[in-house]
């Protein structure tokens, strides 16, 4: 299977989600600051969703493979990365700078809606 490593990523990524909504919901309820407690539950929600859109990906790639296909997955991984992955980082420590960071995961999570957009486009099938 060619796709094993993007099934095991999107896998792990799922996973992530659950537990960080879970850590999120009980661990750390009434812990944060409002502020840093939204930001985290975003973090978990755009993970959640470009989770859910990788593996529609890898589905429609399962059929009807694309060079570009694999662009929208690596840029929704990297965007998954620098943007929940800075909320929760920024949420956990209280380090607003990190806060920084986030606007560069979401530039790579439209880079990639508008990569799948190009893809779907030159689809000839």
């Amino acid at each position: 299977m060619q796709d094993r490593p993007w099934w095991g990523m999107a896998a792990l990524s799922g996973a992530l989600v659950v537990m960080a909504g879970a850590f999120g919901a009980h661990a750390l309820e009434g812990q944060l600051a409002p502020r840093l407690a939204a930001a985290f539950e975003t973090g978990v929600r755009y993970q959640a969703w470009h989770t859910l859109a990788m593996l529609g990906i890898l589905a429609w790639r399962a059929s009807h493979p694309h060079r570009g296909q694999a662009v929208v997955l690596g840029l929704w991984t990297a965007g998954i990365v620098l943007f929940s992955g800075s909320l929760y980082a920024m949420a956990l420590t209280g380090v607003r700078g990190l806060g920084m960071i986030t606007p560069i995961g979401g530039v790579l999570m439209i880079g990639g809606w508008l990569a799948l957009a190009v893809c779907a486009l030159r689809n000839r099938d």
